[in-house]
């Protein structure tokens, strides 16, 4: 874990060495300083003149200075390590996150890499930064003054030897209990925020079905799981300030007794006042030193689950990537074939979710898809730009296996259209290039007549330089997948695939949209998956799917005759637009 955490350091390394050093510098002046004073003491009692003072004072004032410069320098070099390491840390989480195929994105749900990226991520930065300077001061206080205080106060810093283990047992002891509720908590956190997440992607349904009252209650439930297992953790956690407290303060005042009783009896000869006056010193340090070694373990404590949590993600393997020699970089044809293709989304699944698939689809052939729901026509188009892998079977593209290409080429040779259209913050330019980051103005304007948008941007104020918010909530369904196939369109695909991506066009749009693909990108393969069987009907086959099979394939005409499913969608759906014509 340590080591695959600590790749994120890079280039802050230097900083993360130097701030432990900075500190080994402002310690040992810390430490030397009491030392002084006490020798100062002594030399006042001894009736010094007041040049010898000036001395010391000029040496003191030197000291302090040196452990200020030292110990902001450190200050500096520790924030600097530490908020470069958590930058690094997100960018490397989610460049990693982009190279996961679609099962790696169903292992982890979306909130909890939201989680992962944000919370664990900084708790572990608060963590790194305690690890590179208080981490370090701590021990190196414990162990100078430790030192120095047997060296000045001898018998009296058996005081030390008593309190230190009994810190540390009871230390260990809140933290063996704790642990376990902070494991918990962060799952729990999980849970929250896929409340929030799914409540305010789905507020238009939340507010047209009344439902805020429910989803309070819900968000609620899910805070209060949350505030109960930090509280339980927090509570124990908490014992660890009372303890180290009693010590502290008991430590003081053996201290102060003993080391007074001392002084006065033996008249200075086994412990004088200016030994006497640094022991405090030291005894003050050395627990104080205890206390922020506790603070570091807690927010440890506390790390550790985050960054078991990080590297999960860090140490996923996409289940997807391009051949590892001889991949090849050239998509012959817009040809498709399956070959005995059975999938399911996972090896655990009892059932698959395409059985028996058989299929051949030749180069420029336009292909429509009908089906129920649940009968796997978007899982179909998912196996051909590779975004899943055939479970059995094969898939080619271009007579070839689409395994031995290489997955960026494959890939910008496949357009697809999905379902849910996805419209980013930026301008209709910027959504756009997303189909290529070089297209001119007048490719993008010809992408936007084909796919009928250029109409509705001409009717903007600022046309193609129209802001678009996020998620496109500023257009219409039908303006925003308009927008999305001309965005595929600028890829130039040997393949375009539109999965039920006109559903919120009218069907005259529609017939439009099918019309400009014909006449104008002739070359290209085009995979319609409809409801509506106006949208397919004069494709050159048409493909019914259910069950995860295709249960018919052929022309309309074909399917009239032979398909019961087909005609009686196609009646069933003429029927009701005659009925509503006729209104």
């Amino acid at each position: 874990m340590i080591k695959t955490l600590a790749r994120s350091i890079r280039e802050y390394k230097k900083a993360a060495i130097l701030t432990p050093l900075l500190v080994t510098v402002e310690v040992i002046m810390e430490c030397a300083i009491p030392f002084v004073i006490a020798n100062l003491v002594n030399e006042m009692q001894a009736g010094c003149s007041m040049g010898v003072i000036a001395q010391y004072g000029v040496a003191l004032i030197i000291m302090a200075v040196v452990s200020l410069i030292f110990g902001g320098a450190a200050g500096a070099t520790c924030a600097r390590a530490s908020a470069g390491f958590a930058r690094n840390l997100r960018k490397d989480m989610f460049y990693h996150i982009q190279d996961y195929s679609f099962e790696n994105i169903d292992k982890f749900s979306v909130s909890s890499l939201v989680t992962r990226l944000t919370t664990d991520i900084t708790n572990v930065q608060m963590a790194f930064m305690m690890i590179i300077r208080v981490a370090i001061r701590c021990p190196l206080m414990l162990i100078f003054s430790f030192i120095m205080g047997f060296v000045m106060g001898g018998r009296l810093a058996v005081i030390f030897l008593i309190t230190i283990p009994l810190l540390s047992v009871g230390l260990f002891l809140v933290i063996r209990a704790a642990t376990p509720l902070f494991r918990s908590v962060f799952r729990k956190y999980d849970a929250l925020n896929d409340s929030v997440q799914e409540n305010v992607q789905a507020m238009r349904v939340v507010k047209s079905y009344v439902r805020e009252d429910y989803e309070k209650k819900k968000f609620g439930r899910a805070a209060e799981d949350v505030q109960k297992d930090f509280t339980k953790a927090e509570r124990i956690m908490a014992i660890n300030s009372p303890m180290m407290q009693f010590c502290v303060y008991a430590g003081m005042v053996f201290v102060m007794s003993y080391g007074s009783y001392a002084v006065i009896t033996s008249k200075g000869m086994d412990l004088n006042v200016g030994q006497m006056s640094s022991m405090l010193t030291y005894s003050f340090q050395i627990l104080m030193s205890l206390m922020m070694l506790s603070m570091v373990f807690v927010m440890i404590t506390m790390a550790q689950e985050s960054a078991e949590r990080i590297v999960e993600v860090l140490s996923e393997k996409s289940t997807l990537h391009s051949p590892e020699q001889n991949a090849l970089t050239e998509v012959a044809d817009g040809s498709i074939d399956f070959d005995n293709v059975s999938f399911k989304y996972s090896k655990k699944a009892d059932r698959f979710a395409l059985s028996d698939i058989n299929l051949h689809i030749k180069s420029g052939e336009v292909i429509g898809i009908l089906g129920g729901t649940g009968s796997s026509k978007t899982t179909l188009i998912q196996l051909i730009p590779r975004l899943y892998d055939v479970t059995e079977g094969s898939v080619k593209v271009g007579g070839i296996d689409v395994r031995k290409y290489d997955l960026e080429t494959l890939r910008n040779q496949v357009a697809v259209v999905l379902q849910k259209n996805v419209l980013f913050s930026g301008t209709i330019k910027d959504n756009l290039r997303w189909g290529n980051p070089n297209a001119t103005d007048a490719e993008m304007e010809e992408a936007c007549r084909l796919s009928q948008a250029d109409e509705f941007i001409q009717q903007f104020p600022d046309k193609y330089d129209t802001w678009i918010e996020q998620g496109g909530t500023n257009v219409s369904g039908g303006q925003k997948q308009r927008l999305c196939i001309a965005r595929a369109l600028l890829k130039k695909p040997k393949i375009l695939i539109l999965d039920d991506s006109t559903s919120a066009v009218d069907t005259r749009t529609d017939a439009l949209i099918r019309k400009g693909f014909r006449e104008f990108i002739p070359e290209t393969t085009k995979i319609i998956i409809a409801q509506r069987v106006a949208s397919v009907q004069d494709a050159d086959r048409i493909i019914v799917m259910a069950g995860g099979r295709i249960a018919d394939i052929g022309t309309h005409d074909e399917l009239m005759k032979t398909s019961k499913v087909y005609r009686e969608t196609y009646e069933t759906q003429n029927r009701a637009g005659g009925d509503k014509d006729g209104e």
